[in-house]
């Protein structure tokens, strides 16, 4: 099993801001990293879509408000999803005997 390899954000910065540097360039940049252009690539179009909040923890993507609201939203509906499961038991079970 290999294991995958994960990044500083500070790493990320520093090389979305040497490809970005005429001179130098994602091409080289990633050689010299020895990290894939394509790994360099995506960084690159994180940070420009999501700015200063790129790149938190350890090294893995971070969620936007909409979806950490999304997957909070979806946890909740699991349990009332249940709650509502165990109701409708409780319910029958009360019906069939006539009393609590």
């Amino acid at each position: 099993m290999t294991t995958r390899k994960t990044y500083t954000a500070e790493f990320k910065r520093q090389a979305i801001e040497l490809a970005d540097r005429e001179d130098i360039g994602p091409s080289r940049v990633a050689r010299d990293l020895g990290i894939s252009l394509s790994a360099l690539s995506r960084w690159r179009k994180q940070a420009a879509k999501q700015g200063s909040l790129a790149f938190p923890g350890q090294g893995r993507m971070a969620l936007t408000p909409q979806e950490q609201e999304i997957k909070r939203l979806q946890k909740e509906l699991e349990i009332l999803r249940q709650e509502r499961e165990i109701l409708v038991k409780a319910a029958a079970c009360l019906g069939q005997n006539g009393r609590p």
